[in-house]
């Protein structure tokens, strides 16, 4: 039975029966391998290169220096360490009234800082506004120091020139372009001094009561280095468990840079998607491939019948034939992919600014075990129908309907499906919404194309002419098919539109996210009196929006009248977030890139405190709509019932607080303001000038956190935007199965209808209005389809405002009828061209 099956393998490829379901297998196969292998490596270079934004894989900081057996308990478990203490104090400059001083961020670090990434520096100011420089190969040198080019222009020196700090004097060596872990807390947004670690005694500026946040910094060694700084980390969480140390804060990459790890999810999670769409391609192309090749074996199968061979063994042959086809595909997919995906590292050199980790061989296995998955769930149907065709078959074209068993097995493709979305996605709900969006549009396209059918019967007898009449015709004499090509053309053409022009749509939402306007200044401790004049010279600057907001300290000291103390939860950040002070504010409506996720704004009801949280602080909390919190603020306490939960855009750089408290209880607080905006490059020296103006103003400069934010937002969305366009090689495939599905059956009746009396022109003509009819409802559809699913992704995944333009509609039927109208005359331009007895003598 196995060499018989050989045989009929080789046969069938000679005659070319095999090459287009070879063709779907290898193209569906090599786009997954391709985009699996590059989406492994970028997935881990990404994870790596976001660790350079801590400068480490962890960091471990408290408000004092960190107990020596943490350090050797790191260094037994093979991770390297290195030091920083970060402070805020004056850095001076000149001598008498030339002299100038500023509030500067003094850093102190280590031997072997930073432990991931590279710190940038120059010379040039320019250079340094833009994040351009060289990285250093080392600490700042002794006697010297690395500062920001703010600190220039306050203290009013050059490069070279010298800058006292506490007893200290040192001299100013390089400019920082870019300082991979500097953070987000108000601190790190002072202008930056760097120096040694062991020249930070000389200062004398570390005092009793001194506000020094010490660091250690740890990251992991070769293959096993991330599993020894996750067991680390859970040690560390034991001794703080334990009560061994207070005040202390693990910072992970999780937990420590909410900014860079809302852009990093949404990363993951479009390149998921691209796996998820090249997976519903893949199944399209697969299914239709098998279907074409099930329907051009029925008159093989009735003589193998004919011959002797049983039901059984008819099967066999062919899923024997069938499985060396897999196995021959997805071996050459995987390759193809593999090769494909040094092509894409190379396209996209530019954009990955670091070497890539090197590849692994799960998306090899995983490519190899889609392609027998794919062919299993989609191809077994098609083969298990042609086990029920009957020997009387070589005489009367005439084909048995589907038998329960053979439907049946469409179950267990659609459930193959499902599997291969949930292990391409990785993520469990973007992969379910994927696999119901995909049968939902399947059956809902199936609905369509049957009404369409129906719509199409009060057509006929209204319309006289004869090409219109054999179009309506010819759709209804075969309307399972015809409702099969309506709905592959669909799908196929509804995952091109999600590639182009939905996708479109998600990347511009995604960079109105963070886009390159986002506020790169905030100015804190604005008092009341000074909110107009700071307002005119932000104006005057160029500064087309600056909104100003009401900051409020408050401590919270209960929840639902129990007492919060340091004690009363066991996570350090829940902790850490009881033992300081809240900025709370107050305002009428939501702030922008605000979207509430439970409950209601509040009401501002005179005599009644209400709030709106943070949802990732009240799961840290534990706090729930209708719980009353209790802050202290300025020795009054305030009590607010939580009546909404929100949900913030951590990558717009804006001002954003985690509690916010109607303002009718608010009124009789003491207040200051605070605002954020985008000062254009050209009016850098606005900054310095209000710093001098109102000595009280903390302005800080967030630019380099945002240039961090949008150098990997641009890095992802252009590697995304090419492996979208890798997908389209399915998709492609997708149409051309679709639209050559019926290819054979066509030229028969074309050939019939020739012989009877019909001429090419009406032939053409009826062809060319049944392929526009197909295409057009295809299209419809498929637009209908992908703004539905365009709209989803952004609500449910990707957390931001969706706006579907009107002209994908307008798309989708133009070209859906064209692909059609394409499809259809490639496929039967020769056939027109031939006698019609050679046509019915091919075509049988």
């Amino acid at each position: 039975m196995f060499r018989q099956a050989l045989r009929m393998t080789a046969r069938d490829w000679r005659a070319g029966q095999l090459r287009f379901l070879l063709l779907a297998l290898i193209v569906a196969v090599a786009a997954l391998s391709a985009a699996g292998f590059f989406i492994d490596r970028l997935r881990a270079g990404l994870n790596r290169d976001a660790h350079q934004l801590l400068g480490a894989d962890l960091v471990v900081a408290g408000d004092r220096p960190l107990p020596e057996q943490w350090r050797a308990e790191a260094l037994r478990r093979g991770l390297v360490l290195a030091d920083t203490a970060v402070f805020p104090s004056m850095a001076q400059a000149g001598e008498g009234e030339a002299a100038q001083s500023v509030l500067a961020s003094l850093k102190a670090v280590g031997a072997g800082y930073p432990l991931r990434g590279r710190v940038k520096i120059t010379t040039d100011p320019d250079q340094a506004a833009d994040s351009v420089g060289t990285p250093a190969a080392d600490i700042p040198a002794p006697g010297t120091v690395w500062v920001d080019a703010a600190v220039l222009r306050a203290l009013n020196v050059r490069i070279g020139g010298d800058v006292r700090l506490g007893d200290a004097t040192f001299r100013i060596a390089q400019l920082i372009a870019t300082e991979p872990d500097r953070g987000t807390g108000f601190m790190n947004f002072a202008p930056r001094v760097m120096l040694r670690g062991d020249e930070l005694d000389r200062t004398n500026l570390v005092q009793t009561g001194s506000r020094v946040t010490y660091r250690l910094l740890a990251a992991g060694q070769g293959p096993d280095g991330r599993a020894a700084v996750d067991a680390y980390t859970g040690w560390l969480r034991a001794e703080i468990k334990a009560g061994r140390a207070r005040n202390i804060r693990i910072d992970t990459l999780e937990d420590g840079r909410p900014e860079m790890r809302a852009t990093l999810e949404r990363a993951d999670r479009f390149l998921s998607l691209v796996g998820l769409l090249s997976a519903m391609l893949a199944a399209v192309a697969i299914a239709m491939a098998a279907r074409r090749f099930m329907l051009r074996h029925l008159d093989a199968c009735a003589m193998l019948r004919c011959l002797g061979l049983t039901q059984n063994q008819v099967t066999a042959i062919y899923l024997i034939e069938f499985l060396l086809v897999g196995l021959a595909g997805s071996l050459l997919g995987v390759l193809v992919g593999f090769a494909s995906h040094f092509v894409l590292l190379e396209l996209l050199g530019r954009l990955v600014s670091t070497e890539l980790p090197p590849f692994t061989w799960l998306p090899a296995l995983q490519g190899l075990a889609t392609g027998m998955l794919l062919l299993a769930g989609f191809a077994l149907p098609p083969v298990l129908q042609l086990r029920n065709v009957p020997h009387n078959r070589v005489i009367r074209r005439e084909q048995a309907p589907p038998q329960p068993m053979a439907l049946a097995t469409y179950g267990l493709g659609l459930a193959a499906f499902i599997v291969l979305l949930l292990w391409q996605a990785g993520d469990l709900k973007l992969a379910l919404y994927t696999a119901l969006g995909f049968v939902g549009a399947f059956a809902v396209f199936a609905l369509a194309g049957w009404a369409g059918l129906a719509g199409l019967r009060t057509l006929r007898t209204s319309v006289r002419h004869p090409a219109w009449r054999f179009a309506i015709t010819s759709l209804q004499r075969r309307p399972g098919a015809t409702v099969v090509q309506v709905v592959s053309l669909a799908l196929g053409l509804m995952a091109l539109l999600v590639l182009t022009i939905v996708r479109e749509d998600l990347m511009t939402s995604w960079r109105s996210a963070t886009p390159p306007d986002a506020p790169n200044h905030f100015i804190i401790n604005i008092q009341p009196d000074q909110k107009e004049p700071i307002g005119a010279a932000l104006r005057a600057a160029g500064v087309k929006e600056a909104p100003l907001f009401p900051m409020i300290r408050g401590r919270l000291t209960a929840v639902n009248g129990a007492p919060v103390t340091a004690t009363t939860y066991t996570d350090e950040r829940a902790r850490g977030l009881a033992e300081r002070e809240f900025n709370l504010s107050t305002m009428d409506a939501p702030p922008a890139q605000n979207r509430i996720t439970a409950g209601r704004w509040y009401t501002d009801a005179p005599g009644t405190a209400e709030a709106s949280v943070e949802e990732g602080l009240a799961k840290t909390l534990r706090l729930k709509l209708g719980d009353t919190m209790r802050f202290d603020i300025a020795g009054s306490p305030v009590e607010a019932k939580i009546t909404s939960l929100r949900k913030l855009e951590w990558g717009s750089m804006r001002v954003n607080f985690f509690v916010i408290i109607n303002p009718g209880a608010m009124a009789d607080t003491p207040q200051t303001w605070i605002t954020a905006f985008h000062l254009p490059k050209q009016a850098a020296a606005l900054a310095t000038q209000l710093s001098r103006d109102y000595p009280n103003l903390t302005v800080v400069d967030v630019g380099g956190v945002l240039r961090q934010i949008q150098s990997v937002l641009d890095q992802v969305i252009q590697a995304v935007e090419f492996l979208f366009g890798f997908t389209l090689a399915s998709g492609v495939l997708v149409l051309y199965a679709a639209l050559m599905g019926s290819q054979d059956e066509r030229t028969r009746e074309a050939g019939l209808l020739r012989a009877l009396g019909a001429t090419r022109r009406q032939l053409s003509q009826a062809q060319t209005i049944e392929f526009l009819l197909v295409g057009s409802l295809s299209g419809l559809l498929a637009a209908t389809g992908a703004a539905a699913m365009g709209w989803g992704l952004a609500t449910y995944q990707f957390k931001f405002d969706w706006v579907f333009s009107p002209a994908a509609w307008m798309a989708g039927v133009v070209v859906g009828a064209a692909c059609a109208a394409i499809g259809g005359w490639l496929g039967l331009r020769n056939v027109l061209r031939h006698p019609p007895l050679q046509t019915l003598r091919d075509a049988g």
